[in-house]
């Protein structure tokens, strides 16, 4: 991978890990309890998006950085804790930047395996979206993907941003256009209240 993407990866699983903590810290769980909700929002939606395309060992098991990175996101919301979660906008926040980073994240290195962009979109939103879910299953909530939020339907236009601009724009700028689909999306959705149509 590159230097940008690398720092994408980087900077995704701080983020996610990040969010992990904050959702530890607001159900009052133990620092062993933190840990784990921040190793599995930051890496699950990695590990299960490797294992599915073949990339074994998964991603962090072969570079100590992501481990480091996850445990800094600990003693960083301890000492932020007030400024990170002032008006309970922190999680919103991190897990937004998560998703963004984590969708192109995901697709690139799925493309890069020669796989189609069709499996390559659908491995941005797992890479995206299943941390997530696993720490909300954790911590005994409806993960967000199966709310009507838009949230992996944000995933998915950032993908197909990435996939058509891809085709006209250099590959980094393709990355940060579709990187800030995702978060514009999001954050218009909850601004404006906006849902998916479909009511059962």
């Amino acid at each position: 991978m590159s230097g940008f993407i690398f720092t994408i990866d980087y900077v995704g699983t701080l983020v996610f890990a990040i969010s992990g903590v904050l959702a530890g810290v607001e159900k009052k769980f133990d620092l062993f309890g933190v840990i784990i909700l921040a190793f599995v929002t930051a890496i699950g939606g990695g590990t299960v998006r490797d294992v599915l395309i073949g990339s074994t060992p998964v991603g962090w098991m072969t570079n100590e950085i992501y481990i480091y990175l996850i445990l800094m996101a600990v003693p960083f919301c301890y000492f932020f804790k007030d400024k990170i979660i002032y008006l309970r906008q922190g999680f919103f926040l991190f897990d937004t930047l998560g998703i963004g980073l984590f969708t192109v994240l995901g697709l690139q290195k799925t493309l890069a395996l020669g796989l189609s962009p069709l499996i390559a979109l659908a491995m941005g939103v797992v890479s995206a979206c299943f941390g997530g879910v696993i720490r909300d299953v954790l911590i005994n909530e409806v993960p967000l993907i199966f709310r009507k939020e838009i949230y992996a339907s944000a995933c998915l236009a950032g993908g197909i941003t990435f996939l058509v601009s891809n085709y006209f724009l250099a590959e980094n700028i393709s990355m940060i256009i579709a990187i800030a689909t995702v978060i514009a999306i999001r954050i218009l959705a909850i601004k404006r209240n906006w849902e998916l149509p479909f009511k059962p």
